[in-house]
């Protein structure tokens, strides 16, 4: 039974005598125990995790120029990157530096045809994975060169982007700018956005079709008013 006073002992400490038990508390040869049990759970701790700042951390990489091992010239500015993070985001980057092609063992990349602002753009979306302009109103001259430039780089997921946030293509269609959105659309295989630009275009047809039937009406019963008092 061990020692009552050692609270290292597991169990009830008093006991009682299995005479008293017998005496006292046996009926008609039944006893009845009455227990109460505790069920205890173990939880973890809670604790509150903080949202992912791995796009800041890599954004950090391309504004401070930490560990660059390669730069770009576009138009005499030069843009020192991260060979490694360019490579592991676009396929097109991949054959370029690290594959066959010249530019592979080259320290200096001089590129033509994009402009340096669009260029920024490209590495701002390659290191933090956002559509890379916190500007509002974005012109569509501006907005097509950074799609050409998503395209030539095999960015998809930018692609797409263009197609849904409220600076880009998406908000802009109108009858003004339909056929130039939907030629770039066409042009760089965006299908959402082609999409949407042939169901503008169909819904103002069918408008147009609809206010042309409607003033034809007027008009025409105008004519049978005038023909029944002559």
């Amino acid at each position: 039974m061990g020692d009552p006073a050692n609270l290292d002992d597991w169990g009830w400490r008093r006991f009682v005598e299995r005479t008293v038990l017998e005496e006292n508390y046996v009926i008609e040869g039944h006893i009845t125990f009455v227990c109460t049990i505790m069920v205890t759970r173990y939880t973890t701790p809670h604790v509150t995790v903080p949202p992912s700042d791995i796009k800041n951390h890599l954004g950090c990489l391309l504004d401070q120029a930490y560990g660059t091992d390669v730069s770009f010239t576009v138009d005499s500015e030069k843009l020192p990157v991260n060979r490694v993070i360019l490579t592991a985001r676009s396929p097109v980057f991949k054959a370029e530096l690290f594959g066959f092609m010249a530019e592979a063992t080259m320290g200096s990349i001089t590129l033509h045809d994009i402009t340096p602002s669009t260029f920024k753009r490209i590495l701002r979306f390659i290191y933090t994975d956002e559509f890379p302009t916190t500007e509002d109103n974005l012109s569509n001259e501006v907005v097509f060169d950074l799609l050409a430039a998503a395209d030539w780089y095999a960015l998809d997921r930018l692609k797409l982007m263009h197609g849904r946030i409220q600076c880009g293509l998406w908000d802009n269609v109108s009858m003004d700018t339909v056929t130039d959105i939907q030629a770039c659309a066409d042009m760089y295989n965006c299908l959402e956005l082609k999409n949407k630009c042939i169901d503008f275009i169909a819904k103002e047809e069918k408008a147009k079709k609809s206010l042309v039937s409607k003033t034809f009406g007027k008009n025409y019963g105008f004519l049978v008013f005038d023909k029944c008092f002559t």
